[in-house]
C-alpha cells in the first residue's frame, strides 16, 4: 500500500522568462533516471515537476518506505518549444511525449490534477491509464474539482486522472460520496 505525496520543489520556482509561449511537456527519460533528470532540469533552470509518491518495500532483512516516480518513465518541464534542443541534451532524456514525432504539450488541467493529488496525504499511486469507465469531479475533501474516473476496487473506490498524451494513469482513494457524474 502506498501513501503520501512528493514533489521536488523546483515545480514552485520561477521559470526563465521567454518571448515565446511556454507549456508544460512530458520528457520520456531512461529507466531509473527520473531523479537525476529533475536535477540536471533545474541546474538548467528549467521548470520542471517529478510527482513522486511513497511506499513500503520488503528486502529479506528490513521494510522501509521509499519515494518512487508517480509516472515511471517521465519528467514534466515546461518550456517554449525553442528550447527543445536544451532539454534533449540533457543525460537521460530520451525524448519528448507527442505524436508523429511531434512534441505535444500536456493539458494543463490534467497535470494540475495530477499534482493536486500528489500533494495530499490520501493514498495515491501508479494506475495503468483508462479509457472506459464514469468520468466524475470531486465536489468534497481534499480533490475538491479534481475530474477523473471512478472505479471500484474490491471495497474501496478510486478517483483515476489520467494523463492522455502519456497514456498514464494515477488513482487515489476516496469516498463515493464525495464525486459527482459529469
Amino acid at each position: 500500500m502506498s501513501k503520501g505525496f512528493g514533489l521536488s520543489t523546483a515545480a514552485k520556482n520561477t521559470p526563465v522568462i521567454s518571448a515565446e509561449k511556454q507549456s508544460w511537456y512530458g520528457l520520456r527519460v531512461r529507466s531509473n533516471f527520473e531523479r537525476q533528470v529533475s536535477q540536471l532540469l533545474r541546474a538548467k533552470d528549467i521548470q520542471e515537476y517529478l510527482p513522486l509518491y511513497k511506499t513500503r518495500r520488503a528486502w529479506s532483512d528490513r521494510v522501509r518506505e521509499i519515494e518512487l516516480p508517480l509516472i515511471p518513465g517521465y519528467v514534466f518541464c515546461r518550456i517554449a518549444l525553442e528550447s527543445r534542443p536544451k532539454v534533449l541534451a540533457t543525460t537521460g532524456v530520451v525524448g519528448l511525449a507527442g505524436s508523429q514525432n511531434q512534441p505535444l504539450p500536456i493539458d494543463e488541467r490534467e497535470l494540475a490534477a495530477v499534482r493536486k493529488m500528489a500533494e495530499t496525504q490520501s493514498t495515491v499511486e501508479p494506475w495503468p491509464f483508462l479509457r472506459i469507465g464514469q468520468r466524475v469531479r470531486v465536489h468534497r475533501g481534499p480533490l475538491t474539482g479534481v475530474e477523473g474516473i471512478l472505479l471500484k476496487v474490491k471495497s474501496s473506490y478510486r478517483l483515476v486522472v489520467s494523463v492522455t498524451l502519456l497514456g498514464r494513469g494515477v488513482a487515489s482513494e476516496i469516498d463515493a460520496a464525495y464525486v459527482r457524474p459529469l
